[in-house]
């Protein structure tokens, strides 16, 4: 039994080491996410098209954040302002509460985890969040993190296939309504087709690109 219990213990070991020692590599390797490799498993499509930072457009940079983690230059992987705002609406109103996932989060579930949401899942995200925040300058965390998402049906990965297979032209050259329509795809890409956006689609989108422009300051970490 003891025998059993030691080749466990260091199995978790090992298990909690790779994701660490991964991240230390991804500061100069280019990553593929969890779901990339499950549709490559399968034998199914993948459009994933690297590109760095600098070649996507600013505007893309500045909706994405907007919309998915305004504070990201200000938390250090996890946003607890966010998640205490988030427990007192729950207390108040007597709805379970909602999703708080930082960009960092995001990126450790693509990279490391699976998509389905689940207390276990939560409970690995913000370690790892924390290591990636540690570890991986904030320019960084984005660049994968732009390049890894989901942006469309068909194994569409990372923003300059989204943008491609959406608007016809690269990365670099979507404009502020373009991307507010990509930011605002990314929590579901399959019901939000960046490529048909509906009129609910299109109203979050006006919001989204009300918020880029205000960015201002909110983005210097993100200053090369």
């Amino acid at each position: 039994m003891r025998i059993w219990i030691r080749r466990v213990a260091w199995a978790l070991v090992v298990l909690a080491a790779v994701p660490l020692g991964l991240t230390l590599l991804y500061r100069i390797v280019d990553p593929v996410s969890t779901l990339m490799l499950a549709d490559q498993v399968r034998g199914r499509p993948v459009d994933r098209r690297w590109v760095p930072l600098d070649r996507i457009s600013p505007e893309v940079v500045r909706a994405v954040v907007s919309s998915e983690d305004a504070r990201f230059c200000s938390h250090h992987g996890i946003d607890w302002a966010e998640i205490d705002r988030a427990v007192d609406v729950s207390e108040r109103t007597g709805r379970g509460p909602r999703g708080v996932s930082t960009l960092t989060m995001q990126v450790a579930k693509n990279l490391f985890l699976w998509p389905q949401r689940s207390w276990l899942r939560k409970i690995l995200e913000a370690p790892l969040a924390l290591w990636i925040d540690l570890v991986l300058p904030k320019r960084r965390v984005l660049e994968i993190y732009l390049n890894i998402a989901e942006w469309g049906p068909g194994g569409v990965y990372g923003i300059e296939a989204g943008a491609q297979r959406a608007f016809r032209k690269p990365a670099s050259a979507l404009g502020p309504r373009e991307a507010a329509i990509m930011a605002t795809a990314l929590p579901n890409p399959i019901l939000r087709d960046p490529s048909r956006p509906s009129r609910r689609h299109q109203g979050l989108a006006s919001i989204i690109e009300r918020r880029a422009r205000a960015a201002g300051a909110t983005l210097d970490c993100l200053k090369g």
